[in-house]
């Protein structure tokens, strides 16, 4: 005996959908020796659940032909009735509503946890790369434009090696390699001009004061990133830069006469090694630029850092090679005597021949820098991928006040140790609460310096 009802619902959610579902209620069964479930894929299924009670939904088509799904629901917590759309009930969908929510939150911590740690390498091979160079320059104080030479043509044959074999292993794809080879072409130009002003003023000033000049890069950083990225800062990251920027200036300025020195030098050189920042400044922002646009590009994927090191140390070697000139003349190398002071220099390398009286450390202590100036900028290069340029400029930054104590220690090859700066300490402070208080976020929003979303 079977009483039954057929109601007609529209389960397309607009008034244009002329689909059905007709809902018939029987009589449960003392047994049911075979229960059947038909599944139709062309058209979605809606099962209203109620205890104990088998029903039956059809859904209805513009042909009229019917697919049923008998569901059973033994769970009286649900009330009297529930609904499922599909395989899944609302009460599911609602809790991975709210699950979503945690998933965001996770996933921000898991990203901070990244952001910090790679910032943390960062900082390490910063000042690793700053004490191995002093060490490099002992053996090589007579060649310095060739170890320059040779850390910028050493890098072109070590990127594309490790670039060939992340494309054999399949992480670098045909997409990223295919990629508009312009904005490389500006990136290698900018390197290329900024290490040319920077020496051309480097010879000029005292080595005091070039730190000093040098905090202009984080305030031509946020300018840039402001103009070309659309980025806005609050206050407390504005304060948080201005803080490292006066705790670094404090640190290396304590007692060692650098505004004397910038004096004497003359504003023309002091001014040229400040444009040698904006362009290294410029260089940065232009590298967030090309990661943000392949996350476009790729669909959501994002560029190998080795890309963009590889064809940026392509096109940069080729524009010191136009430059060179002007360059070996800057250090003190007649062009035509290029040739000479290239093979002295690589005799004095490799600690062989008559020249190698004063070489003492090669090549153990020029490889080492080369070595950890690959990883430092890698490091730094990778860290402004997942974060940003000021992010990643602010970790460099840090490394300044540790590479001074570090050379307060007994370390090989440099003689005396130097003594700590009067104003050493007050610096430091300053600068570490400059970088807590740009890290700190407010609780009552978000901040418009957003990070660059990357996988």
């Amino acid at each position: 005996m079977t009483s039954s009802f057929c109601q007609r619902l529209s389960y397309g959610g607009g008034g244009a959908t002329t689909s059905e579902a007709h809902f018939r209620h029987r009589q449960p069964k003392l047994a049911v020796d075979e229960i059947r479930f038909d599944y139709s894929p062309r058209r979605p299924t809606i099962a209203l659940r109620c205890p104990m009670r088998w029903v039956v939904v059809e859904a209805v088509g513009h042909t009229g032909g019917h697919s049923s799904a008998w569901e059973r629901s033994d769970d009286v917590s649900n009330g009297p009735c529930s609904y499922a759309v599909g395989d899944r009930r609302v009460e599911d969908l609602a809790a991975d509503g709210e699950n979503e929510e945690e998933v965001m939150e996770s996933g921000k911590r898991r990203r901070a946890v990244e952001v910090a740690a790679a910032a943390g390498v960062t900082v390490v091979m910063g000042v690793g790369n700053r004490v191995l160079y002093k060490l490099a320059l002992v053996p090589m104080k007579e060649y310095p434009f060739f170890l320059a030479q040779l850390a910028t043509f050493g890098y072109l044959i070590v990127y594309f090696s490790i670039l060939y074999i992340r494309y054999r292993a399949g992480i670098v794809t045909k997409e990223m390699l295919s990629m508009p080879k312009i904005p490389f072409i500006f990136v290698g130009l900018l390197e290329a001009l900024g290490a040319a002003t920077g020496m051309a003023a480097g010879a000029i000033l005292s080595g005091a004061s070039i730190p000093i000049l040098s905090q202009t890069f984080l305030v031509w950083q946020i300018l840039l990133s402001i103009i070309f990225l659309g980025r806005r800062y609050k206050v407390n990251q504005l304060f948080g830069c201005f803080l490292v920027t006066l705790g670094v200036i404090i640190t290396v300025a304590s007692g060692s006469g650098a505004g004397n020195s910038l004096k004497q030098s003359g504003i023309f050189w002091s001014l040229l090694m400040i444009v040698s920042f904006l362009l290294q400044a410029a260089d940065t922002v232009l590298k967030e630029v090309i990661f943000l646009d392949a996350t476009r590009k790729l669909k959501g994927g994002s560029v190998d850092i080795f890309v963009v090191n590889s064809y940026g140390s392509a096109f940069q070697a080729l524009f010191i090679c136009f430059l060179l000139p002007f360059l070996s003349k800057l250090w003190g190398v007649p062009f035509g005597q290029l040739p000479n002071y290239l093979k002295d220099g690589a005799a004095c390398f490799l600690n062989m021949g008559t020249l190698s009286s004063g070489c003492d450390g090669a090549p153990l202590l020029p490889l080492l820098f080369i070595i950890v100036n690959m990883g430092f900028n890698i490091s730094l290069l990778h860290l402004l991928k997942i974060s940003s340029a000021v992010v990643s400029s602010l970790a460099s930054t840090f490394s300044v006040p540790i590479s001074i104590y570090m050379f307060t220690l007994p370390l090989p090859y440099l003689g005396v140790a130097s003594s700590l700066p009067t104003g050493f300490l007050a610096g430091a402070i300053i600068l570490v609460v400059g970088l807590l208080i740009y890290a700190w976020t407010p609780s009552n929003g978000s901040s418009g310096a957003t990070l660059p979303t990357s996988t």
